[in-house]
């Protein structure tokens, strides 16, 4: 238990005190909390525009900006939560301000999946096992979600909704983190088997939802969107996306197929599992694992999720 160490003052919004884990093997599993090296702190000052002085004037100014919008609850003296959203609009407090009102926008848009979503509420995506973060960063430090969307996927006992859930709550935890909000993340979407039923799941209104929230509404640099074993089915599936995609998101989402040096120009495979055909030798968790961690922070995601727009 000696790993098991206090959260850094004023991170969590919610009262936890200690930083939640999962032991593994010799392997200790928890949340990065503490404050980023000196390597991020300079990513962060060349890519982010963050300095002391800055990130001080943008804090006061987004909270300024913030309690002029009556309608929306916030917790304003929360400065590590005001940091999340500045990171990604590289501090400007004015572009940070427009990515709350959309990030809260959002989940009053679509409020049947966002209400009351946390943890203990999505057990079943994570008992089926198609979700799942790998325990290592890559060589930049990003965090890495791998959804396996063909032979793992029962459709039928696990919907497109559910998965859709899964990765929000994925997508929440990762901001959590200072390091992977200076340094990002990336998306595996592993396709092998994907059936033409499995393909029917998708909708125009599922991919609309899916691009809005990447590309307006998700606090998160998503630096990467990785496609790999897609069957020509997956063809259908993408004509869907395409319609919503901006340039900019376009352009991250790189199709491999099978072919692994093409995905190794991205993520040498001293970073990957062996499934496709790295080296990483890290114990590959499972979904279940991994909601055994994320449960531990379910009153964390309660906290998240009592701010926003004010119900009418």
């Amino acid at each position: 238990m000696d790993q098991y160490h206090p959260v850094p003052p004023g991170l969590m919004l919610s009262n936890i005190k200690e930083v939640p884990f999962i032991k593994l093997d010799d392997m200790i599993l928890e949340f990065e909390l503490d404050d980023p090296s000196p390597e991020f702190q300079e990513i962060a000052k060349k890519e982010l525009r963050e300095t002391p002085e800055i990130q001080k004037m943008s804090i006061a100014r987004l909270q300024e900006l913030l309690k002029a919008e009556k309608d929306l609850k916030t917790p304003l003296d929360h400065e590590a939560w005001l940091i999340r959203f500045l990171r990604p609009c590289k501090y400007y407090p004015e572009s940070s301000l427009t990515l709350v009102k959309n990030y809260y926008n959002f989940k009053v848009k679509h409020a049947s999946v966002y209400n009351n979503l946390k943890p203990s509420t999505a057990k079943n995506i994570f008992e089926h096992n198609i979700l799942t973060v790998l325990p290592n960063r890559d060589q930049h430090g990003r965090r890495m979600l791998l959804v396996e969307l063909g032979k793992k996927w029962k459709h039928n006992k696990c919907s497109l909704d559910e998965v859709y859930k899964g990765c929000v709550l994925y997508l929440e935890g990762a901001m959590i983190e200072p390091i992977t909000q200076i340094a990002g993340g990336v998306v595996i979407f592993d396709l092998d088997g994907l059936s033409l039923q499995q393909a029917w799941q998708f909708t125009p209104p599922f991919a609309k939802r899916i691009v809005d929230l990447l590309q307006e509404a998700m606090p998160l640099r998503i630096k990467n969107i990785h496609i790999v074993n897609q069957p020509y089915v997956f063809n259908m599936v993408f004509a869907l996306f395409k319609p919503f995609l901006n340039e900019k998101l376009k352009n991250r989402i790189i199709f491999h197929g099978t072919d692994r040096k093409s995905l190794y120009q991205y993520i040498p495979p001293a970073y990957l599992p062996s499934q496709f055909g790295g080296t990483q030798v890290l114990k590959q968790l499972s979904g279940p694992e991994w909601y055994s961690l994320l449960i531990q922070v379910d009153k964390e995601f309660d906290a998240i999720n009592s701010y926003g727009y004010k119900k009418k």
